[in-house]
């Protein structure tokens, strides 16, 4: 099929670049089951657009949203009856799921599966079979679909991102001092108006050794701040901007800008309502109202919280037929593939909360002197 834009109102793009990569076996075969076309080449890649207003009004009106979690059974006895085994993999964050198909769960199942992502950030879940149609159909349960503007899709089913590191080595060469890609802490999407929700990755093809994920809870990381802190930063608003870049139509020659969006530094999470830290240090430009100086050192600090705090991540490794599902390093190296999968459902407008409580605070797991200062900064 000839690119074209992911939506007719785009009339400036620039063609995509060919590829020319063999597909993994392993990818082949799922996606010859699922009855995708692979006949006019794969990946599908869409027409690019040029310019900064065209992807601005791509979706830029405010959308209504009800969060699948907040409407679950919270003692999520449908997932759980349904699974064999149950584990979580962290104190903070993540839990793994055995014995169910995502394909196959039920609307109850479905709303309970989001409340888990809401409170454990990731869910894994292995030995899944699961066609690109089928994941795109979770997905669009969960929310509004993403349709990037420019990454590569699954042909015949737009929404469906093709994650493929040989592939994107192609326009951002890598090696192990500089291994680009997602090899840094990151948050998909955070320029969009109603960023993301839930994200499902499935990996068809993965490496024998390498390729593990990491995800932090922005939960915890909050929770690790001081009650003082805390007020410092509640309420405050950051700008966070794209991946990609595009040019200003009304002033091409400036070069090259960015996406941007401004969302509260502090959210709370509509299924659950407590409070979590957003930032990351890929994406988020500056925190307004802050002096440059003054924002890049209380950044530079909430980036480490994150980052250094190893007792509030997980690290996952993958086997194929394997799909995480979150709530929003590189080791790729060596000559073995990695092929999968991503959708994306779109959520709220971020918004932030001064009454919602932390995780710990409304599990009641706060110990002794956490509740001293607490009690003690709201004086």
């Amino acid at each position: 099929m000839a690119p074209s834009a992911i939506i007719e109102s785009i009339v400036d793009t620039a063609e995509p670049r060919k590829d020319n990569i063999e597909l993994p076996e392993p990818a082949r075969q799922r996606l010859t089951r699922a009855g995708i076309d692979l006949s006019n080449g794969y990946p599908y890649r869409p027409a690019l657009p040029l310019y900064l207003q065209d992807v601005y009004k791509i979706r830029n009106e405010e959308r209504p949203y009800e969060d699948a979690g907040a409407r679950a059974d919270k003692s999520k006895k449908h997932l759980f009856a349904a699974a064999t085994k149950v584990t979580d993999l962290t104190t903070h964050i993540g839990t793994e799921i055995e014995g169910v198909q995502l394909k196959d769960l039920t609307p109850e199942q479905r709303d309970e599966l989001a409340l888990l992502i809401a409170e454990r950030s990731v869910v894994f879940l292995r030995n899944q079979d699961l066609t690109p149609q089928q994941q795109k159909e979770l997905g669009e349960y969960y929310g509004q679909v993403e349709v990037h503007p420019q990454t590569p899709q699954v042909p015949g089913v737009p929404g469906v991102t093709v994650i493929w590191p040989a592939l994107f080595a192609q326009e951002r060469p890598a090696n192990f001092r500089n291994p680009g890609g997602a090899s840094s802490w990151h948050t998909d999407l955070v320029h969009e108006r109603q960023p993301a929700g839930i994200t499902h990755l499935h990996n068809d093809t993965v490496p024998p050794v390498g390729g593990d994920t990491l995800w932090a809870s922005g939960y915890a990381a909050y929770e690790k701040l001081s009650p003082e802190f805390r007020k410092f930063i509640d309420g405050k608003k950051a700008v966070y901007r794209s991946a990609h870049q595009y040019l200003d139509r009304e002033n091409p020659t400036a070069g090259p800008k960015y996406i941007e969006r401004i969302h509260p530094l502090v959210r709370v999470h509509p299924a659950t309502g407590w409070k979590a830290l957003w930032v990351n240090r890929s994406m988020t430009v500056r925190i307004v109202g802050l002096d440059k100086a003054e924002s890049d050192l209380i950044l530079n600090y909430l980036y480490d919280v994150y980052e250094k705090n190893v007792d509030i991540q997980v690290r996952f490794k993958w086997t194929p037929g394997t799909s995480a599902l979150w709530d929003n390093s590189w080791d790729y190296g060596g000559k073995h593939p990695r092929h999968g999968t991503r959708v994306t459902s779109l959520a709220e407008v971020p918004y932030f909360d001064p009454n919602a409580p932390t995780r710990r605070e409304a599990l009641g797991l706060l110990d002794e002197s956490e509740k001293e200062a607490l009690e003690s900064s709201k004086y």
